[in-house]
């Protein structure tokens, strides 16, 4: 199978993998060659793979994005992957940097939210 991880930024990851595990929003799955054909959202956390030439399986802390496989092609476009050697560095990275835009979100949501009540109300004021 081939693996290709894709942030807006660009490439991250371009390489021939025999396994790839990941987390959906329906819990943790495993892909391997000839698997039934997927998409699925991904959540943050640890992407692991296993290279076709090495015995030994590598990560790749993932934010928020989609998994598609389609025949021996499987694509990952997320919004920030980040490569690292060590697994205790990739699991803070996850949970400080990418659990954390996800609270930013929220509080931007909410005031936006409180800018659409407030602008409805003074338009309702003017009528």
């Amino acid at each position: 199978m081939r693996l290709q991880v894709q942030t807006p930024v660009g490439n991250v990851l371009d390489c021939v993998v025999i396994k790839v595990v990941s987390e959906g929003l329906r819990g943790a799955f495993c892909l391997r060659p000839r698997h039934v054909d997927l998409v699925t959202p991904l959540v943050p956390g640890l992407l692991y793979y296993e290279l076709a030439e090495q015995d030994r399986g590598r990560y790749l802390a993932v934010d928020r994005g989609l998994l598609v496989k389609r025949d021996d092609l499987v694509s990952v476009a997320v919004r920030n992957a980040v490569a690292g050697e060590n697994l205790e560095d990739l699991l803070e990275v996850v949970q400080s940097r990418f659990r954390n835009l996800d609270e930013q979100e929220k509080l931007v949501r909410s005031a936006m939210a409180r800018l659409e009540s407030d602008f409805l109300r003074r338009f309702m004021e003017l009528s």
